[in-house]
């Protein structure tokens, strides 16, 4: 059913009213960050934008003095001197000049300020970032994120710079020539102050309809962010299927969406400026009009005589009224891309970082793990793992095995904690995991994920990412434990050679390899292997399945590995499907019962 004409209207202001409320509160906190961080500063530049509003104030307020008391007397008078007018016009210049010096005092300052603002706020998103549980950026791309450090911090910067001090010096001159109006005539004044309302008017009407296309084209930013980040990832794959058309026409899509919001944003804020430029030329005419009228009548009560330095003096103030009205519709796209840019910033601030409410420090952990009718969901209404049962004794190699699907990486993500469990227990020697320290936790544990990432540093450097505190010789040993000190050495550096670019320069069994000596070099009681051969050739395996083996001697070691060949000589082998344990035992006793892991293994049927 159609919504009514009166009913979507009402939407639509209500929905005006609550984005202007979230645009308030939005500048409102960026303010009080502002000033947390920068108040002396900030005091400063507020004396700085009086003192040059004032100064432009004395000036326009001069043209009365300049006129009445001495451009018509020197005109009338016989033999006239000059010597009052030039000392007169010296000090203007003086004043004048000080006012120069305080706008660029401001002006530089709020550079410093702006740039500032930049730092810590990033530093802060960063530090929340850090905090952060993987659910987060499992419901986002990098790219979409990478915005928030770049475009939206960068709006912000634009604001702050340009469009906080332009508000203070606004408020000032508003103030201050309001009142001096008043002073010279009250008729002019109410005719200024008419005009002006229409201008605040018009510039809030347009601000509230262009805000929503504003947040729409930080979106979109956003995504064609996220898509290229992805394009340059995945490269490689784009060139391998010859996709690079496909992929140029959906960049074509969303660059386009990103252009329709854009223009669809600025064309409304743009229109701003030049309505209120007229805006406030018919109210310099009206102001002439009424002024030269009341200057040629005779003074009475209700229309008293102006003087002709008075009308030019107030026509000269009337601009100082109007002009801040106008320098704000000026700016009125960066404070409405700054809000929105602000209202990502915060969300990401704001995000509810991981909670770790246990308190248990592990002082030596033996690295028995045990599962007790483990249940868990990526979200509520999905279960993925039902009643897992596991039981480890220290040492003890454990492997699993099953498709796809079957649950495998998502029970080695709940032992560390990475996500919490829905139902069930899992205990770390004897200690419901939930009541450890996930600092402590983590320490006791070493992870080669399947998906290698390396830093920018040295060969060295990220060796010792899994230990910062151990010494070059124990890099080497470890590198030395898991083969992967040949190829080091023959590299130009050999272990101060340089990685960029998640090691782009080495092969992917090397950079797997330079993972795998990071996790030997941490020295923990539990090692979890998560396909960490995948990408090693069968030969360079072999090379290094001696000293993975080594790696694992006294160590608890939980594998997952598609070739079932590699886990064997495991103590226990999990076979699981869709979430739930069918098999559990030795290599012989799970051959023996000609299940599904006989089935994995030899490739056969059950007949």
């Amino acid at each position: 059913m159609r919504q009514p004409a009166f009913g979507r209207a009402q939407c639509a202001q209500a929905g005006f009213q609550r984005a202007s409320r979230e645009q308030k509160d939005t500048l409102r906190r960026m303010t009080a960050f502002v000033w947390l961080h920068y108040r002396w500063l900030m005091l400063v530049v507020l004396v700085c934008v009086l003192v040059a509003s004032l100064t432009s104030l004395v000036s326009s307020l001069f043209t009365r003095t300049l006129i009445d008391d001495y451009i018509i007397p020197l005109t009338q008078a016989d033999n006239p001197e000059y010597a009052s007018l030039a000392q007169t016009l010296f000090m203007l210049a003086l004043i004048l000049l000080f006012g120069t010096v305080c706008s660029y005092a401001y002006n530089r300052l709020m550079i410093t300020i702006s740039q500032g603002i930049m730092l810590r706020l990033r530093k802060a998103v960063f530090e929340r970032m850090e905090h952060l549980p993987l659910t987060y950026f499992d419901q986002r791309s990098h790219g979409d994120m990478m915005s928030v450090y770049t475009n939206d911090v960068d709006s912000l910067r634009q604001m702050i710079s340009t469009a906080m001090a332009q508000v203070f010096s606004s408020i000032i001159t508003i103030v201050a020539t309001f009142t001096s109006m008043l002073v010279l005539s009250i008729p002019l004044t109410l005719v200024s102050v008419l005009m002006a309302t229409v201008m605040v008017v018009v510039t809030g009407w347009l601000g509230k309809r262009s805000r929503n296309y504003f947040r729409t084209q930080q979106q979109s930013l956003a995504r064609v962010n996220g898509f290229i980040e992805e394009m340059m990832t995945g490269q490689k794959v784009v060139k391998v299927f010859c996709h690079e058309q496909q992929a140029m026409h959906q960049f074509e899509a969303i660059n386009e969406q990103l252009r329709t919001s854009a223009c669809s944003a600025n064309r409304i804020a743009n229109i701003v400026m030049p309505v209120n430029g007229n805006l406030g030329n018919l109210g310099y005419v009206l102001i002439a009009v009424v002024g030269a009228t009341l200057a040629l009548s005779h003074s009475s009560s209700l229309f008293p005589h102006l003087t002709l330095g008075t009308l030019v003096a107030f026509l000269q103030l009337n601009k100082s009224f109007t002009q801040p009205v106008t320098q704000v519709s000026q700016q009125i796209n960066s404070v409405l891309n700054a809000s929105v840019g602000a209202e990502r910033v915060f969300a990401l601030m704001d995000a509810q970082p991981e909670v770790d409410e246990g308190t248990t420090m592990l002082t030596a952990p033996k690295g028995d793990v045990d599962f007790q009718q483990v249940d868990f969901g990526y979200t509520a209404d999905k279960q993925i793992l039902f009643g897992i049962n596991i039981n480890t004794s220290p040492g003890q190699k454990i492997a699993f095995v099953g498709g796809t699907g079957a649950g495998k990486t998502t029970i080695i993500n709940l032992i560390n904690r990475f996500y919490e469990l829905q139902g069930g227990e899992i205990r770390y020697d004897g200690i419901p995991v939930s009541d450890i320290s996930k600092a402590s936790l983590r320490r006791s544990m070493s992870i080669v994920p399947q998906e290698t990432r390396l830093f920018t540093g040295t060969v060295l450097d990220n060796i010792r990412y899994g230990r910062l505190e151990a010494t070059d010789e124990e890099c080497r040993q470890a590198a030395r434990l898991v083969g992967a000190d040949d190829f080091i050495r023959r590299l130009g550096q050999g272990y101060d050679t340089l990685l960029q670019a998640d090691g782009g320069n080495l092969s992917q069994g090397e950079r797997q390899l330079i993972a795998i000596a990071r996790a030997a070099v941490a020295n923990p009681p539990v090692l979890i292997l998560d396909e960490a051969t995948s990408s090693i050739d069968t030969r360079t395996e072999r090379l290094v399945q001696q000293g993975m083996d080594r790696l694992m001697q006294g160590r608890t070691t939980f594998v997952i590995a598609h070739r079932l060949s590699t886990v064997r000589n495991a103590d226990q082998i999990i076979v699981l499907d869709h979430g739930r344990i069918l098999e559990q035992g030795t290599h012989d006793e799970l051959l023996r019962l000609r299940g599904r892991y006989y089935l994995l293994y030899t490739g056969g049927t059950n007949n």
